[in-house]
């Protein structure tokens, strides 16, 4: 079992590398961009993980549903991420408004009367700040099953004696795949904002959980395989609703649109050219 987790972790660890590699774009940014590159940035970010959502995920998960009809895993997992995405984004205000309400309490009277006099947070800013959440948690979503992924397949090569190479070629392939999530990730954080350093960290956490779950997936290798169309649908679902809902609405210009079939035409290249 203990060489079972080790070549799990092993094989999570470079996916998990590239995602913070990804990341790492914002410190090679101008401090500030145009309206136009803004736009094409966010277009970008949702054409890579709308890219991601058909090939990384959806048709994997119609692959495995056997002995399961291919559309009944892929629909209703995609059904249950989209609505599982909604209700958090409908969360999201009311949790803010009652950390608000916790802070106001805690605070001194005077740094609450500065507090209300007006340096609250603008409506834009905390928009921008439900949009990030938003797309963390979707790609993080999106990234659980992939580190699932490639654990089950060390941890089955490691059970087994043989197979490494192919679960070699899996990490390698998502790993590649994972530079420019990464950088959907912490580059619209950068253009929201955030500074270099937050904006990588919100990047390179959306990938912390591939190792973490790569290994909890070795420990119960036989249980998760039937899960797995299910865990990868629900994340397409995630991903899509904030890539109509948040991003494409935000990137609406020809810039952006420019930027969505680059990020596409990436990923789709990357999923493919790598299987």
């Amino acid at each position: 079992m203990l060489s079972n987790l080790t070549w799990a972790a092993l094989g999570t660890a470079f996916p998990f590398l590239m995602t913070t590699l990804g990341a790492a774009t914002v410190f090679f940014l101008a401090k500030e961009t145009t309206a136009r590159g803004q736009r094409a940035l966010i277009g970008f970010a949702a054409g890579v993980m709308t890219a991601a959502s058909i090939w990384s995920l959806l048709l994997p998960a119609i692959e495995q549903s056997a002995p399961l009809p291919g559309w009944l895993p892929a629909s209703v997992g995609l059904l249950v991420g989209t609505v599982f995405l909604g209700a958090l984004d409908a969360l999201l205000p009311k949790l803010r408004r009652g950390s608000a309400r916790v802070r106001g309490i805690a605070e001194a009277p005077g740094i609450r009367a500065q507090r209300e006099s007006g340096e609250t947070e603008s409506a834009p800013i905390q928009e921008a700040r439900r949009r990030d959440a938003l797309l963390m948690c979707a790609i993080t979503l999106h990234n659980i099953p992939e580190g699932m992924a490639v654990g089950l397949a060390f941890a089955l090569a490691a059970a087994g004696g043989e197979g490494f190479l192919a679960a070699a070629a899996l990490a390698l392939g998502i790993g590649i795949q994972n530079f420019p999530e990464g950088a959907a990730v912490a580059l619209p954080l950068r253009q929201a904002g955030r500074g270099r350093g937050r904006a990588f960290l919100g990047g390179m956490l959306s990938g912390a959980v591939e190792p973490v779950f790569g290994i909890l997936t070795a420990l119960c290798a036989a249980g998760v395989r039937a899960l797995m169309p299910w865990l990868l649908s629900f994340a397409a679902g995630a991903m899509l609703y904030v890539v109509v809902e948040e991003l494409v609405p935000q990137a609406h210009s020809r810039a952006g649109t420019v930027g969505f079939v680059s990020g596409f035409l990436v990923m789709m290249v990357l999923d493919v050219a790598l299987g």
